[in-house]
């Protein structure tokens, strides 16, 4: 039998192992202070997971928790006391703010497998690219770093972290994320996922993150798009398909004159290849959702899929649908994992993104949890409920239950 602590901290160690914490620490530079401290940068890691896993709990209480165990993973010393809670403040400053970021590079790779149901498109792996705010402590330092939403009387309570995030459609495992101040917008802060696409993926997103230059970087990558068109962007009809879809050309902005613009569409017309800088050639699946709000909503779609045998409209309007299910990523860091309206804990600046990269990891790996779950038993992961994985996981190291291995 495993004993019920080791299960919650087993999650994170088998999500997180060591050598990739240990990875990370090499390639941001941090050492720990002193051989044969209880506190070196992998135990500050895990320490600093743990936190996420338990919210509520304070420093030596989450500590007493995860040190309780981590000997049995190979990541502490059993002749070690549990540190207090100014020694992990000094052990996390002295981590910083950019390893648990490393190590979410590392370990955060494709929970779907080709047996996930929901993930796939025509044998191609759906994405969605969304962002979310976090309430940051209201400190001199973070109000400096991060800034508020809003001015005056209507600024917000506290400092807001900003973070956008590449998120599995089939599992919710969020894949990547970007952070920054509350004034980076989420179409900007987005350019760094957008170049990280692979050919053999299919990122959804809503009209808020299109623009021409991201189009062009993320169609660049191979990847498959499908975005809403936002409200207002011509989409003259260069070719009209047998499924009634069209294919349009999107213009750069920059490209100043009628004539020009004439000859790009000329050129669509005629088959011709477009110069990427200038125009590219999309198709535009229209739908309406007539029961949205009490009336018909056309919902307007442009995708890089050209033909219709490649995919069908309703498989592209079923694709896009699809999108939602990072506001269920979202939902479950922010509502379920964090808490609703909970401040983050951390009071400088370092700390805040280093704790925001934490509540990632712990979402991902729970979320990779729940799909080894449901690939075991058959059945689409959002049948796995991720309030009661996260409750049974909590109260696993709360030593109130034993869980055979």
């Amino acid at each position: 039998m495993v004993s019920a602590d080791q299960v919650s901290v087993g999650v994170l160690v088998t999500a997180v192992p060591r050598d990739a914490v240990d990875e990370a620490v090499a390639v941001c530079g941090v050492g720990a202070r002193r051989g044969g401290g209880k506190l070196p940068p992998h135990v500050t890691s895990y320490l600093t997971l743990g936190m996420c896993l338990f919210p509520d709990d304070d420093y030596a209480e989450v500590a007493a928790k995860v040190t309780g165990s981590l000997d049995r993973f190979g990541c502490w010393d059993a002749a070690w006391a549990p540190p207090s809670a100014s020694g992990i403040t000094q052990a996390r400053k002295r981590l910083g703010r950019a390893v648990l970021g490393e190590v979410f590079e590392r370990v955060a790779g494709q929970v779907a497998t080709m047996s996930t149901r929901g993930a796939w498109l025509r044998g191609r792996l759906l994405l969605a690219v969304d962002g979310f705010d976090v309430d940051v402590p209201d400190t001199e330092q973070n109000a400096a770093e991060f800034g508020y939403a809003g001015t005056g009387e209507k600024r917000s309570a506290f400092p807001k972290l900003r973070v956008v995030a590449l998120a599995e459609c089939g599992t919710h495992a969020f894949r990547a994320a970007e952070i920054g101040g509350y004034s980076a917008g989420e179409k900007t802060l987005a350019r760094g996922l957008l170049m990280r696409l692979r050919r053999d993926e299919v990122l959804t997103a809503d009209r808020g993150f299109y623009s021409f230059d991201n189009w062009t970087l993320a169609a660049g990558t191979g990847a498959d798009l499908i975005w809403r068109a936002p409200t207002g962007l011509g989409l003259p009809v260069v070719k009209v398909l047998a499924d009634g879809t069209f294919l349009t050309v999107l213009i750069n902005p920059r490209v100043s004159g009628g004539r020009r613009r004439a000859a790009l569409l000329a050129a669509a017309a005629a088959g011709d290849d477009l110069d990427p800088d200038e125009a590219h050639l999309a198709r535009v699946v229209e739908y309406d959702i007539p029961d949205r709000a009490g009336s018909g909503e056309l919902v307007v779609v442009l995708t890089t899929i050209l033909d219709p045998a490649d995919a069908r409209a309703d498989e592209i309007a079923a694709g896009y649908n699809e999108r939602w299910e990072e506001e269920t990523a979202n939902d479950q860091l922010k509502t379920h994992l964090r808490g609703p309206g909970r401040v983050l804990r951390s009071r400088l600046p370092d700390l805040v993104v280093q704790e925001m990269w934490s509540w990632l990891i712990v979402q991902y790996a729970l979320t990779a949890l729940i799909a080894q779950a449901a690939h075991a038993a058959d059945v689409d992961p959002d049948r796995v409920g991720f309030a009661r994985t996260l409750r049974l996981v909590r109260r696993s190291a709360t030593g109130t239950a034993d869980i055979s291995p």
